[in-house]
C-alpha cells in the first residue's frame, strides 16, 4: 500500500474517531492533490449531520418558546411531533454518512 491511498482511506474512516479534525490536517499538510480531494470530499460528508443537528436543535427549542414566554397557546401537531421526525431524519442521515465513509475509504484502499 502506498501512503496517498492510505491517507485518503483514514480520511474517510475518520468519521468513526476524528470526523472534522483528521481530514482537515490532512488536507492542509497533503501535497498530493488525490489527496486533498478526498480529505475534502470526506470533511463534507462530516459536516452535512452537523448542519442537520443544528437544524434540529432550533426546531426543538423553538417548539418549546411559546411556553417558556408564557403564553396559554396550545401546542400544535408540529410542535409535538415536529422534533421526533427530526431526530428521526437526522438519525437516518447519520447513519447513512456513517456507511458511505466507510464504503468510499475500502474503494480508496482498493
Amino acid at each position: 500500500m502506498d501512503n496517498p491511498r492510505i491517507l485518503s482511506a483514514l480520511s474517510y474512516f475518520s468519521v468513526l474517531f476524528a470526523p472534522f479534525l483528521l481530514p482537515i490536517i490532512v488536507y492542509f499538510v497533503s501535497q498530493d492533490s488525490e489527496v486533498k480531494y478526498h480529505a475534502k470530499k470526506s470533511l463534507i460528508s462530516h459536516i452535512i449531520p452537523v448542519v442537520l443537528l443544528v437544524i434540529l436543535f432550533i426546531s426543538i427549542f423553538s417548539s418549546f418558546m411559546p411556553f417558556t414566554t408564557g403564553y396559554n397557546e396550545q401546542p400544535t401537531l408540529w410542535m409535538a411531533v415536529g422534533p421526533l421526525i427530526l431526530i428521526g431524519i437526522y438519525m437516518l442521515v447519520y447513519v447513512i454518512v456513517m456507511v458511505w465513509n466507510i464504503v468510499q475509504g475500502i474503494k480508496v484502499l482498493r
